[in-house]
């Protein structure tokens, strides 16, 4: 499913499981409508009404009323949220601090959930501020000392909901005026759609548009230094900018003229709604509904009453879900159809070949599995493995089809595992230009890296600098040799110490194991240019490894030791979207030139080059020892005096990183062994046979590389017995979740995590043959490619198969666009139990791009499937 920028097609996208399943009496005649609709007529005659279900929340056909089931309003998921006809449209619904508060704007604490079964209300207390997030945490912000208790309840009234907000004491009286009840609605399906509040009428507008409004903060603490690290335009102590709200009113009409999405929003009790456009302050934002809690109010200081238009006897439309890529003829192939557990008619499951000429025929039949209920919905499976001959297919279940796609012996030479080779890490290069023939991805950044991070800061993305620098560089000072190499972290640009060695060494892998020669990018360290789409006559993994290594290597000849990171000095450079090369003036910064008033940040001259921070943090050391023992490998003949340094940089890590937790220590052994094979390594590892066995299932797939190396006979036979324990656990594993893979309710979406484990059962595979199968890899790899729950079936790898994550969150996610070959988070649980992977580029838990293993990991998975099919052969 894509968004397309057409209004009409956006909308149509998203809700296409109420226009392809749901009685709609203006679409067809009683006597066409399929058994389902026919039903859905029966049950209108009777008008649902609102109950509490088993879950915890509030449910009727086409509506569900969560209140505090999650917990992460900086991503648009808590306090009151609203499904309705099978799309999340409304969410936070809480009391806030401001108009329309941004991702660090001062969140509540969600104390006790009530549920009374009597009356289905559910009631919960919150409470400001939050002590893990009030001036510390991971992105610390100067938050007003704003202190103030309330219950949030919400009961059912028929299809409504009545919300009402008591305070415990009056909000303070110099908060009064901003402390607001706030409803955020999702604007991805609301741009062009119109509203009506008292009569005033207009449209959701697709960008922001003014007239702007400035005000001071409601609340300047004058306790508070403005902290060095914050730019003035993110501090709390800031002048306010937004826009002039959209109406004010009453009552408020939502889409009025759309069934799938008409709600209305009444005023009960409080001050009157306002209707804002919450885009203008921050770029990720949502339109927000608001009504301000008057002065001194406490009893019911706020009461709304919410209804959404529910679609008599709603039910979601089957989805079928298989790879976007197609199969190879000779892997497991499984086809999963998500169905409404409302839903109880049952349906063959067909496999139809397309013929060129556009004749569809049965090819397969396979028996379908009932596989169960796993989070709101029941579960069809049909394995259709013994269909081998090369074509195109599609999978059809009743009146609904897959797209077409593809069996072929060819499938993973072009097309899957490239994108991410050639383009996606390309375009992530930091202190580079990335051009690509008529485009250019971003022009040469960061040559004014890095100044060494103030002592005792505790700044943004989790970057913390200790109260000493640990290296011969005073706070402020600039550190040679880091305006070179990395690459750009998700959809910022900071460059992390794990991700940076994650990639490096799931790139070094996948040259060793699979021999990678692939070319189409030329890299010069030189001019600093790379080109895409042009080859250089090297091998791009190779170029891509030394480009890693180049940032942490050098990073560590001038200062000792590694950099925990380099991050940007503000907010508003953090928050940078588009071209990072203007992120910094890419000139060092001189305080004496620049004297005691430098100039501001975002100005020629100012203190703007990232920050390098570091840390006593012997895991993430010795992790890193193990990427750059088994780079040295692959730098030999390539860049010899790298190979070098990096040997000799892992050997140190090596022998200063001792400690009690010899499991941390296994990978980096065994890397060390194959690098050197010096016997120390190998006994390390012999000693450790018990706490190696014991934790099999995380560090089993480095230790099946290295048996032949470490020739111990009682060693390899406890990795095997270890080996089949372990293949119990995966048993399990597979039967938890139609789709065979781990996978659980998170705020991020699974996609990484799915990719690291079949990434290790890949490896567990080829060190322990007899044992474990691949099979568990070739689920992952299905899963991140489109068999994942939700109706949005696409691959978690844009650009790859017939449906893909086009609109992500990578650095030019304002442009709603993609990079190919990037891998996003993937489809995430609003809880307690709705999968959703939204079009939509600014949220982060659901599509944005991350380095590490998530980009190494996809590349192993398409190129392991490839080479064991091959191998079959």
């Amino acid at each position: 499913m894509r968004f397309a920028h057409s209004n009409e097609l956006l909308s149509a996208s998203i809700v296409r499981r109420v226009e392809r399943a749901t009685f709609l009496p203006h679409m067809k005649p009683l006597a066409l409508l399929p058994a389902l609709a026919v039903a859905a007529v029966c049950a209108s005659e009777t008008p649902a009404t609102l109950k509490l279900n088993n879950a915890g929340y509030l449910e009727m056909p086409g509506l569900n009323v969560m209140l505090a089931n999650d917990y992460y309003p900086d991503g648009h998921q808590g306090g009151l949220g609203l499904i309705q006809n099978g799309v999340r449209v409304a969410t936070n619904g809480d009391l806030r601090l401001d108009r329309t508060p941004g991702q660090w704007d001062p969140v509540p604490v969600t104390g006790e959930r009530k549920l009374d079964p009597a009356t289905g209300e559910i009631r919960v207390h919150m409470s400001y501020p939050d002590p893990n997030k009030n001036r510390t945490g991971f992105n610390p912000i100067d938050y007003p000392d704003v202190k103030f208790t309330y219950t949030v309840s919400a009961r059912p009234e028929g299809s409504s909901v009545v919300v009402t907000v008591d305070i415990d004491e009056p909000a303070p009286v110099n908060y009064s005026g901003e402390v607001s009840f706030n409803l955020e609605l999702f604007p991805g399906i609301l741009f062009g759609k119109t509203w009506d509040l008292d009569g005033k009428t207009g449209l959701f507008p697709r960008q922001v548009n003014g007239p702007g409004l400035v005000s001071e903060p409601a609340v300047r603490d004058t306790s508070m230094p403005q902290r060095v690290t914050m730019d003035p335009h993110h501090s709390r102590n800031r002048t306010y900018y937004g826009v002039q709200e959209m109406a004010r009113g009453r009552r408020l009409s939502i889409a009025p003229e759309s069934d799938a999405q008409r709600m209305i929003i009444e005023v009960v009790q409080g001050g009157e709604l306002q209707l804002i456009d919450g885009r203008a302050p921050d770029s990720n934002g949502w339109f927000v509904v608001r009504s301000v809690v008057p002065r001194g109010a406490t009893k019911r200081a706020i009461e709304w009453r919410i209804t959404p238009h529910a679609i008599p006897g709603f039910t979601t439309a089957p989805v079928i879900q298989v790879s976007q890529v197609g199969y190879h003829p000779g892997e497991p192939k499984v086809a999963i159809v998500e169905l409404d557990a409302r839903d109880a008619a049952r349906s063959p499951i067909e496999i139809v070949r397309i013929h060129p000429d556009g004749r569809r025929e049965v090819a397969l039949t396979p028996k379908s599995e009932a596989w169960g209920r796993f989070l709101r919905f029941d579960y069809l499976r049909a394995d259709f493995s013994a269909l081998t001959q090369p074509g195109l297919y599609e999978v059809r279940y009743g009146s609904h089809k897959s797209h077409a796609f593809r069996i072929a012996p060819d499938l993973y030479q072009r097309h899957v595992w490239q994108p991410t080779l050639e383009t996606f890490l390309p375009v992530q290069m930091c202190h580079m230009r990335i051009n690509d023939r008529f485009k250019v991805w971003h022009g040469v950044c960061h040559l004014d890296d890095a100044r060494m991070a103030p002592v005792s800061l505790n700044h943004i993305d989790g970057f913390v600098q200790g109260p000493e620098t640990l290296v011969p560089f005073k706070p402020g000072e600039f550190i040679p040799g880091l305006d070179q190499g990395g690459w750009h972290d998700a959809g910022d640009h900071d460059l992390r110490i794990e991700s940076q060695a994650e990639t490096v060494y799931g790139l070094v892998l996948a040259r060793e194991e699979f021999g990678v020669e692939y070319d189409n990018t030329a890299v010069d360290q030189k001019t600093r240019v790379v080109e895409l789409m042009r080859p250089d006559g090297k091998p791009d993994i190779l170029q891509q490894i030394e480009h890693g290594l180049l940032s942490f290597v050098s990073g560590y000849k001038s200062m000792g030791r590694l950099y925990r990171g380099v991050q940007e000095v503000s907010l508003r450079q953090y928050t940078l979207l588009g071209d990072p090369a203007h992120a910094t003036d890419n000139l060092r910064f001189d305080p004496e030139k620049a004297g005691p008033n430098p100039p501001p940040i975002g100005l020629p001259g100012s203190p703007d080059d990232r920050w390098v921070f570091t840390e006593n943090n012997p895991d993430r050391e010795i992790d890193t020892a193990a990427a750059i023992a088994a780079a040295s490998r692959v730098m030999k003949g390539y860049n010899d005096g790298l190979a070098e340094d990096c040997l000799r940089i892992a050997t140190e890590l090596w022998d200063r990183t001792q400690g009690d937790k010899p499991a941390f220590r296994v990978g980096a052994a065994v890397e060390l062994l194959l690098t050197t094979g010096e016997k120390r390594y190998a006994d390390f590892l012999v000693t450790n046979t018990s706490v190696i066995a014991e934790k099999f299932e995380h560090i089993g797939w480095v230790v099946g590389r290295a048996l032949p190396k470490v020739n111990n006979l009682v060693f390899s036979q406890a990795m095997g017995e270890a080996a089949r324990k372990h293949r119990a656990r995966i048993e399990e594993l597979s039967k938890a979740t139609p789709y065979g893979v781990p996978y659980k309710p998170d705020i991020w979406g699974a996609g990484w995590s799915v990719q690291g484990f079949g990434m290790r059962q890949y490896f567990l595979h080829r060190g322990f043959p007899e044992v474990l199968s691949a099979e568990p890899m070739f689920k992952a790899l299905h899963f991140v490619l489109g068999c994942h729950p939700g109706s949005n079936t696409a691959s978690f790898i844009s650009g790859v198969g017939a449906h893909s994550t086009t609109v992500a969150y990578g650095f030019n996610r304002d442009e709603w666009s993609y990079i190919p070959g990037g891998s996003a988070s993937g489809t995430a649980i609003i809880r307690p139990d709705f999968p959703e992977l939204l079009e939509w580029p600014y949220l982060w838990q659901q599509t944005e791009y991350c380095l590490g293993g998530s980009t190494s990991d996809f590349l192993i998975l398409a190129l392991g499937a490839e080479k064991l099919l091959s191998e079959k052969r």
